[in-house]
């Protein structure tokens, strides 16, 4: 198994850094292999920043042979997806949504479907816009056909939609037990519908 953190902050060791591989250190410790990816340095070397819908269906040709293209191909073969931002202007930043534009060959190889998901959003104070940047990342990952991890029950509840904390994320402990949670949700649900990607990935290569 896989489990993926997507950095979209342009820090590469600031607070949504902090939380994402605090994420991974648990998957880790679940038996997952863990990859963190950087968004920003991705966005920064591909030929053209943003996508330009240059072709229909999508052939990549704009971060063909960049760390971008390594990035994406690691992308999809995710089992599980843990999407992080700060909240910018109560959203997601600019290097993370022109990173998942670049998703579109994804898309059309059903890469990403039935990948699980979960959302971690970081914001300048208790109420930030953190959920409303969360709500963003599910909307991002529910066009790939994503399977979203959100609300569980009192023994399990990582927030009514994702993972919400303050910065300075170190004085905010309440941020780790909820991603904990988050990614043994992640982990749990990508075990039991592993064999719906195997599926769906062997259908887009046939």
């Amino acid at each position: 198994m896989l489990v993926i953190a997507i950095n979209g902050s342009p820090r590469k060791d600031g607070n949504t850094a902090q939380v994402l591989q605090s994420a991974l250190e648990e998957a880790a410790a679940l038996g997952a292999e863990t990859a963190f990816l950087q968004v920003s340095d991705g966005i920064r070397e591909a030929k053209i920043p943003y996508c330009a819908h240059c072709s229909t269906p999508c052939k990549g040709v704009c971060y063909e042979g960049t760390a971008l293209a390594g990035m994406l191909d690691l992308l999809g073969r995710a089992d599980g997806v843990i999407m992080g931002s700060p909240v910018y202007f109560g959203t997601v930043t600019a290097p993370l949504k022109a990173f998942w534009d670049k998703t579109r060959r994804l898309r059309k190889e059903f890469a990403l479907l039935n990948v699980v998901g979960g959302a971690v959003a970081v914001g300048g104070s208790r109420f930030g816009g953190q959920e409303t940047t969360v709500r963003a990342l599910h909307d991002m990952m529910l066009t790939q056909g994503m399977t979203l991890i959100g609300d569980g029950h009192l023994s399990g509840d990582v927030g009514h939609h994702g993972v919400c904390a303050q910065q300075p994320v170190q004085d905010d402990q309440e941020v780790y037990k909820r991603v904990r949670l988050l990614v043994h949700r992640v982990v749990e649900v990508a075990r039991a519908t592993a064999e719906l990607r195997r599926a769906s990935r062997t259908a887009a290569q046939s």
